[in-house]
């Protein structure tokens, strides 16, 4: 039996590692071993590899993919496996799963070919006997994977859709409380898609149809977002930065929920804005672009080393009004107040399941209600800063209602001063919901998002 619990000191080299199956094996090794974020391991590693661009996308999608299905694959493997599949030595566990993860959901490639790979690795770090013990437990399961039994959901629907649909069982109940079993499913459903990339059209210097006819003579398959008007959806796209359209600044990624945030705060020429969680100046660049380069945008974050990315992204985009500044979202001051203070609040991302699979494994409810403690010690401190007829935008990237409707509610409860301003006054029907803008990825392609216009009114 392969229980080994001793702790790997180091990671493995050699030729073996250096292939985008072994890189795979050493980013899901390290990330468990960790509190890193997987998007930051990936992209750490990705700078330093030598891999070409079709390894690099392989390493990507065995990584995302394999923690994305992470609670079906360790069923399927527990199942299989004569021991304590848990205990095996992470290096080896994430062996079997990227081959089981390949055998599963990536039909382009052979199953002899992935299990192959997996046991190489294995046989590299731990010899024969223990290769041979994984290249029998993967081809019993390649033998019997169309009979593979998960919890019946007849029995236990939570853990059914635990297991099959790859969530914590904490935020399935929650799910299917909240909006039933079957748009639960969907939902969990959704939050398991390869992610599509979102491009949001500057108009200060193009149009769509501009962006469209560029994308067009490229051949690159695009959408248009049924929720924004000027945000289109790309699913081929690798790396964006090589687009023209990208360089020359007529372009931004950035999800169609964030774009209806900024839409919602209805910034015009001339106004003043203060942006308290600006990083990486996304919503700041829009507002730019909306108010025509006229006014005043002061884009804080609380990080200085990201404060370099929102001077990047408004010179790419020709924005010339944001004045970035380093410091806390909690203590800001200014000597004049604000037509429009934004609060894009720190939050669990509860919303971008999708972009950042690992988020479900890595939180937990007792995350979302200290993150809600935080949000609102933010929000109270706008609303210091805004004059009054002014009005604070109130957004995150999560669905979660604690950290929604409970922050706004809390302190509109606190702040007689202060009213809410329907969305569906600013936006379509579709996404407005409770006088809030609300977006799930279930009903509106596009990450989960919430955002609050809140009114000063004396």
């Amino acid at each position: 039996m392969m229980n080994e619990q001793a702790p790997v000191t180091s990671e493995p080299t050699g030729s073996i590692f250096d292939t985008a199956r072994g890189v795979a094996v050493k980013l899901l090794s390290r990330y468990e071993s960790s509190d890193s974020y997987i998007d930051k391991l990936l992209d750490g590693e990705l700078r330093r590899t030598e891999l070409s661009p079709a390894d690099r996308a392989l390493v990507t999608e065995l990584v995302n993919g394999t923690v994305r299905w992470q609670s079906r694959i360790d069923w399927i493997l527990t199942g299989f496996y004569h021991g304590e599949f848990t205990k095996c030595l992470p290096l080896i566990k994430n062996s079997m799963r990227i081959a089981l993860y390949q055998m599963l959901f990536l039909s382009k490639i052979p199953p002899p070919a992935a299990i192959n790979e997996s046991v190489e690795i294995v046989k590299q770090v731990k010899g024969e006997r223990h290769a041979g013990i994984v290249n029998g437990v993967l081809r019993n399961i390649l033998r019997n994977v169309t009979s593979i039994r998960y919890p019946a959901r007849e029995e236990n629907e939570i853990l059914h859709f635990s297991v099959h649909s790859a969530h914590p069982q904490w935020m399935v109940r929650r799910y299917v409380e909240r909006f039933g079993a079957d748009e639960a499913e969907q939902l969990l459903n959704a939050n398991n898609l390869r992610p599509m990339l979102t491009l949001r059209v500057n108009t200060l210097h193009t149009t769509r149809e501009e962006v469209e006819k560029q994308l067009e003579e490229a051949q690159i398959k695009y959408e248009r977002s049924p929720i924004h008007e000027n945000s289109l959806l790309i699913t081929s796209l690798r790396d964006v930065r090589s687009l023209p359209a990208f360089t020359d600044g007529l372009i931004t990624v950035q999800d169609a929920s964030a774009s209806l945030a900024v839409q919602l705060a209805d910034p015009k020429p001339g106004m003043t804005v203060y942006d308290l969680c600006a990083a990486p100046g996304g919503k700041a660049v829009h507002a730019g672009e909306l108010m025509k380069n006229q006014g005043k945008i002061v884009a804080l974050e609380m990080y200085e080393s990201k404060l370099r990315f929102i001077n990047e992204n408004a010179e790419r985009a020709g924005v010339t009004i944001i004045e970035p500044q380093h410091g806390d979202a909690r203590e800001f001051t200014a000597d004049k107040l604000a037509d429009i203070v934004m609060v894009d609040a720190p939050c669990t991302g509860m919303g971008t399941l999708s972009k950042k699979p690992d988020i479900k494994w890595r939180r937990s409810l007792d995350d979302v209600r200290k993150m809600a403690v935080k949000q609102l010690e933010i929000l109270e401190h706008a609303a210091t800063l805004v004059r009054p007829g002014g009005v604070i935008i109130y957004s995150t990237c999560t669905i979660e209602p604690e950290e929604n409707s409970g922050v706004v509610n809390a302190f509109l409860a606190k702040h007689g001063n202060f009213e809410l301003e329907p969305a569906e006054y600013f936006l379509p029907e579709s996404v407005s919901e409770d006088g809030f803008l609300q977006t799930f990825p279930h009903r509106h392609r596009s990450d989960g998002a919430f955002a609050a216009r809140l009114k000063r009114i004396s």
